[in-house]
């Protein structure tokens, strides 16, 4: 048996995080077990996890605490509420049946225990360690989560600590705003008065990036911390240089130019995925996409369809999108850019199309707001719930 659990529980400086390792006394966490016991390092000297004092808990259970010790007040609380916490939990299990078909004798438990310098408050320790243990011990003998539940919701929730989130594209259709801007007073006009939505992306469009470079990725990203921003480079050449100076920039997303040589985009997406952002082969020009993305080896996550701003009397650039997502085999998102407005967008949604770029009818708008939410309110899509931290399964 080698188990592996996890839960975090609480919030303010109390908050439990709990990391949890299970299997036999014979096995490698029984000797990792004899090994923290009686190889101690200072400021995180494991303990045993009793109910109260002579009464060890079973399985037995061995507490480590993950910050430095450094003064008394740090040690009471780890041998105080966060001990009795974690020995209850672990006995209420037992007496509850969730060690059914498992012999306690012969297994043996190690909790790597965080408790911040600053919590103070016993009773909430208590509570969210107690929690945390009990949740950390249920998931690792239901071996939580399995790679469904895991690939479902991935991209679909924050790190509660981290303090903003990483946003994904994994609920279209999607509006994005092109800031073709070269004014920086204007972009931070738009930037702060466009709403705040799940479902809202924002493009630093090429005439942006080529006044000001790729720094004015962080200035956008100040205005709005939790936004998915796509540099627009319109790569033509060294693909992977360039897309590897988009996601040091912090940007979410690159754009490749489809009239690239395919080893150019290639290289593109390949470092796009290494470094974890998104690729966009931008077709502007390109006479045939499908074709293009069918001679691809590695497959973009974003086809645009683009109707250029010089052209605005030709048709709207909806293509043949359901070709282009079998060329890609399946899992492609695919935007239209071009001469969008409202009246189109339902025209755009019908013909599969999954992010609306939109630029001038909204940032050349008398009330950007308005504008922005007279197209999310076509996209017809409920806000998602950034913070969920994995305590509603």
């Amino acid at each position: 048996m080698y188990l592996v659990g996890e839960a975090l529980i609480g919030d303010g400086a109390e908050i439990a995080h709990i990391d949890l390792l299970m299997g036999d006394k014979e096995g490698p966490i029984g000797s990792a077990f004899a090994n923290a016991v009686s190889q101690l390092s200072a400021g995180h000297t494991p303990l045993l996890a009793v109910v109260r004092p002579n009464l060890l808990t079973k399985p037995v259970t061995l507490v480590i605490p993950k910050v430095t010790l450094k003064d008394m007040s740090q040690v009471n609380e780890m041998f105080g509420p966060v001990q009795a916490a974690v020995a209850k939990a672990v006995a209420d299990c037992v007496e509850e049946g969730l060690f059914s078909g498992v012999d306690i004798e012969k297994v043996a438990i190690l909790a790597s225990v965080f408790v911040h310098p600053d919590a103070k408050d016993y009773n909430r320790l208590y509570r969210y360690n107690y929690g945390a243990m009990k949740l950390a011990l249920n998931r690792a003998l239901a071996a939580f989560p399995d790679a469904k539940t895991l690939v479902y919701e991935k991209d679909r929730a924050a790190h509660a600590i981290m303090g903003f989130k990483v946003q994904r594209l994994w609920d279209a259709p999607y509006l994005q705003v092109a800031m073709d801007l070269v004014d920086m007073g204007k972009v931070a006009q738009v930037l702060k008065e466009l709403p705040d939505n799940d479902h809202l992306i924002i493009e630093a469009g090429t005439p942006l990036i080529k006044k000001f470079g790729l720094g004015v990725i962080s200035e956008i990203r100040k205005l709005r911390p939790n936004a998915f921003i796509i540099a627009d480079l319109k790569i033509l050449d060294t693909g992977n240089l360039e897309a590897r100076m988009a996601a040091d920039a912090t940007a979410d997303a690159v754009v490749v130019s489809g009239l690239a040589p395919v080893s150019t985009m290639e290289k593109a997406i390949a470092e796009a995925r290494k470094v974890g952002i998104y690729s966009i082969v931008d077709m502007l020009n390109v006479q045939n996409p499908a074709k293009v993305i069918a001679s691809l080896k590695v497959k973009p996550d974003i086809v645009e369809l683009h109707r250029a701003i010089d052209t605005d009397d030709a048709a709207h650039a909806w293509g043949d999108i359901p070709a282009i997502k079998k060329a890609a085999g399946g899992k492609l998102l695919v935007a239209t850019a071009g001469g969008v407005r409202v009246n189109v967008v339902k025209d755009a949604l019908k013909a599969g199309a999954d992010i609306l770029v939109v630029g001038r009818a909204i940032t050349a708008s008398k009330d950007i707001g308005h504008a922005a939410d007279e197209f999310l309110e076509q996209l017809d899509r409920e806000e998602i719930d950034q913070f969920r931290i994995m305590t509603d399964f």
